[in-house]
């Protein structure tokens, strides 16, 4: 794909977007689930082998996870998590327990392979935050306290995405091989590595931050900032995303000016996550998803209801609590997109007699989960939903 044909398909897709903005404002239709219908009718015109503008669909997609992640950070303060903390830890690891049981033990007792089955349930674990954080503001209900639940638990998400995915891969190894310490040696690497060059990073950027003056100066210094974050990741082989939460997370808690950057990534942010969901529907093979119908029908059904007990559950003992959550909390967790897709990989390369199914199915998983979560989303996260919970629980 030559330079000229990039150039174009980048404007075509920002264009595009500005069409689908004005459609969903007229709509019931998130704006994020017409993107992802914009990359699918891409993935169905274009040959099966060809990689989305090139090979720079790759880097922009993940620009924009590291932008979201960076910014969930930034949501981690120690006021927040003072005010907030404990209810973000006991949903976050309900849910994520709960999904991992019902679609590890559902996929099971339907008669699929033990490794399809649990790699699955782990692969369950992931959301999407960008997908979740777009829901919550365009309800505007980021100052609800269901929005601000719900960003922390996106912010440490994929950080439980990973211990799970690597104890599960380490549970079948020891099943399998015998090789699981290994793999969750692994896990533990790059969780590990993720936190720490986060916190390496982190702290000489705190110090920088706030000390330029505000306007494009420090848009570079934002800027600048994703971009090294997003190549350290790859050159470390560790998670972008919880090595961007980290580094957000040092910034917001050490730095006394660190809301200007943050400012500034919010103000770039939106262009690159629409290069982000159109590529993400693009990347899919719909062949393939289609051969694992039955596979892909259970293991959303499943998931749907483990996200949904996890939810019933936590905003149970949060009511007891005296803080309100609506008992369908679970279904706003539920867009899926990149790390699904690449704990999918990883399990895939793992157990190769299974790879198509994994793949079909997390593929998938990904455009029933990217068209429906937004719009579950919005309906939990919406302000009015916080007076109603209240007035259930009384």
């Amino acid at each position: 794909m030559s330079a000229a044909h990039v150039l174009l398909a980048l404007g075509a897709i920002l264009a595009v977007s500005i069409l689908a903005d004005a459609v969903a404002r007229r709509t019931a239709i998130p704006r994020i689930s017409l993107l992802i219908l914009v990359g699918i009718a891409t993935a169905i015109w274009q040959p099966a082998d060809t990689r989305p503008l090139g090979g720079l669909g790759e880097p922009l997609i993940q620009l924009a996870l590291v932008m979201v992640a960076f910014l969930l950070g930034g949501e981690l303060t120690r006021e927040r998590l003072r005010s907030i903390g404990a209810l973000v830890g006991v949903v976050s690891v309900g849910v994520a327990v709960s999904s991992l049981v019902i679609v590890g033990a559902g996929l099971a007792a339907v008669g699929y392979p033990l490794p399809v089955a649990l790699a699955l349930g782990a692969i369950a674990v992931a959301t999407d935050p960008a997908a979740v954080m777009q829901g919550v503001r365009a309800c505007q209900g980021e100052e609800s306290l269901t929005g601000r639940v719900l960003k922390g638990v996106v912010a440490v998400d994929d950080a439980w995405g990973i211990i799970v995915f690597g104890a599960v891969m380490a549970l079948l190894g020891w099943l399998d091989t015998g090789s699981g310490i290994a793999s969750l040696g692994h896990a533990a690497r790059e969780l590990g590595g993720a936190v720490a060059a986060g916190v390496v990073l982190g702290l000489p950027a705190a110090w920088l931050t706030g000390r330029l003056r505000p306007g494009e100066p420090t848009q570079v210094e934002a800027l600048a900032l994703i971009l090294i974050i997003t190549g350290l990741s790859q050159v470390l082989a560790v998670s972008g995303l919880l090595l961007a939460m980290v580094t957000g997370a040092v910034i917001a808690n050490v730095s006394p000016h660190h809301t200007r950057a943050f400012h500034e990534i919010e103000q770039i942010e939106w262009p690159f996550l629409v290069f982000f969901f159109v590529l993400s529907g693009a990347s899919i093979r719909l062949d393939a998803a289609m051969a694992a119908l039955p596979l892909l029908a259970a293991y959303g059904v499943c998931r749907l209801g483990g996200r949904l007990l996890g939810g019933w559950l936590t905003a149970r003992w949060a009511r007891r609590r005296g803080e309100p959550l609506p008992a369908g909390l679970g279904l706003a967790l539920t867009p899926q997109a990149g790390v699904a897709t690449g704990m999918a990989l990883l399990a895939a390369e793992r157990f190769p007699a299974h790879a198509q199914q994994l793949m079909a199915t997390a593929v998938g998983g990904t455009v029933i989960f990217e068209l429906i979560g937004p719009w579950l989303v919005q309906r939990v996260a919406k302000p009015t939903d916080d007076a109603s919970a209240n007035s259930d629980s009384g």
